[in-house]
């Protein structure tokens, strides 16, 4: 059994897409990035990445490789399951934005990681806060944040990256 921790940070910017975990969420301001900024899935396959001891995402997908550019983040998460075959017990993830309120979206979170993960959504925890007004860029509603803890099982330890 092995424990991966995720972290990731976007900045918001006007009329631009928010995604998160795989589901666009109806908002004014969406995330500044390289890919399709999901940073809900850019923290799950740093996570993982992490519980495999296999570098980080910007290691794996460099904002410096023209092949990344506008790519679904979903579509990383693939490449990185098949990396390493794992088994997924339980992944438990925080995403911290001001505004839009998520609570209407969480399970359309869960369900898509599930899937794209070809896991059980009993597997999968998605939490929302809001910085509530504070942390600098995050509570002025110009900076998404997203946590995740992953605990996996590795089913076959001959097949590093």
């Amino acid at each position: 059994m092995k424990i991966g921790q995720g972290w990731d940070l976007h900045r918001m910017g006007e009329n631009l897409p928010l995604t998160l975990g795989g589901v666009l969420i109806p908002s004014k301001k969406g995330e500044i990035a390289h890919s399709d900024g999901d940073v809900l899935i850019h923290a799950i396959i740093d996570a993982i990445l992490g519980a495999t001891c296999n570098e980080d995402i910007g290691a794996k997908f460099p904002d410096s490789d023209p092949a990344f550019k506008n790519c679904s983040s979903l579509d990383l998460l693939h490449k990185t399951l098949s990396f390493k075959s794992v088994n997924i017990i339980n992944l438990d993830c925080t995403i911290i934005l001001q505004n839009p309120k998520l609570r209407p979206y969480i399970d359309e979170i869960r369900e898509s990681i599930a899937s794209a993960m070809n896991v059980s959504v009993n597997t999968i925890s998605i939490k929302a806060k809001t910085a509530e007004g504070v942390l600098g860029e995050v509570g002025q509603g110009d900076a998404v944040i997203a946590q995740a803890v992953v605990l996996l099982e590795e089913e076959d330890h001959d097949m590093w990256l």
